[in-house]
C-alpha cells in the first residue's frame, strides 16, 4: 500500500532538500505505518505541490525525509462542487468521502427543508469538522494533490447565493435533461444532491429560478449517498477529467 501523508505547511522545496514529517502526520507514519529509513514516502500539500521523498530518520512522532522529486500539479478546470443535503445515518458521509476519491473540488453542506439530520448551534461547526475529517481521510487515500475545502453550512434560502456565478445542476427525477447531455459553459459547476425524501418544489423552483438545470441520472432513483457520486463520475468523463 501507498504511503501517501499530507503536510499542511509546507509551501515550496526542492530535490535534495530536507523535509520533516511531524504532529499526527509523523506519528502515524512513525508509530503506525512503522516507516524505517530507507522507505519513500509520497508527501502533499493539499494544494497541488507533490512530493516523494526518502526516510532518513524515525523518531517516535517525527520522520526526517529527503526530497526525490517534486511535482506541481495544475488545478482542474472547471471546478466541481458537491451540495450534499445533509441526511440520516451516515449517506451524507458517504456521499462526501466517494466525491473526494472520485475529484470533488469543494462540499458544501445543504440544510434541506427534508433533512432528516439538522446542524444546528454547536453542532454545525462540529459537523463541519466532521465532514473535514472524512474529506482529508478520502484524499490521502486516493493520493490526490488537493484537498477539498468544506464550506459553511447553508440553509435552502441561502443557496443562490451560494452559487452565484456557478452552473447549477440539480440531480432529482423529475428531471428533464440527462446529465450525461448537459454541456459544460465554462463556468465552475454545482452538483446538487437532495435529502432521503428529495428536493421540495419550492426548493426545485427556487433554484429554477437561479439559472439552475433540473437534471437526472436516469431510470432509476438513487440514494443521496450514491447520486453525488454517479454524477460526478458522468461529469468527469465529459470533462475529461479522468
Amino acid at each position: 500500500m501507498a504511503h501517501f501523508y499530507l503536510l499542511d505547511s509546507l509551501e515550496s522545496t526542492q530535490v535534495g532538500a530536507r523535509v520533516f514529517l511531524d504532529g499526527a502526520e509523523g506519528r502515524h507514519a512513525a508509530t503506525v505505518s512503522r516507516v524505517r529509513v530507507g522507505e519513500v514516502l509520497t508527501i502533499g500539500n493539499g494544494r497541488g505541490l507533490m512530493l516523494t521523498a526518502e526516510a532518513l530518520s524515525s523518531a517516535k512522532d517525527s520522520v526526517e525525509l529527503r526530497v526525490d522529486s517534486v511535482t506541481a500539479v495544475d488545478r482542474n478546470t472547471p471546478a466541481v462542487i458537491l451540495v450534499q443535503a445533509l441526511a440520516k445515518t451516515d449517506r451524507d458521509e458517504r456521499a462526501i468521502e466517494s466525491c473526494t476519491e472520485l475529484g470533488i473540488d469543494s462540499v458544501i453542506p445543504w440544510s434541506a427543508e427534508r433533512s432528516v439530520s439538522k446542524w444546528e448551534g454547536p453542532k454545525i461547526d462540529k459537523g463541519i469538522a466532521r465532514w473535514a475529517a472524512i474529506v482529508r481521510e478520502a484524499t490521502k487515500q486516493s493520493i490526490r494533490p488537493y484537498l477539498p475545502t468544506i464550506r459553511p453550512l447553508v440553509k435552502s434560502s441561502q443557496l443562490p447565493a451560494a452559487l452565484e456565478g456557478v452552473q447549477i445542476l440539480v440531480l432529482d427525477p423529475t428531471g428533464g435533461i440527462p446529465l450525461s447531455k448537459v454541456q459544460a459553459d465554462g463556468r465552475d459547476i454545482a452538483l446538487v444532491v437532495g435529502p432521503e425524501g428529495g428536493i421540495s418544489d419550492k426548493e426545485l423552483e427556487l433554484l429554477r429560478s437561479s439559472g439552475a438545470s433540473i437534471v437526472t441520472l436516469g431510470a432509476n432513483i438513487l440514494r443521496t449517498s450514491t447520486a453525488g457520486p454517479a454524477a460526478l463520475a458522468i461529469l468527469n468523463a465529459k470533462l475529461e477529467r479522468c
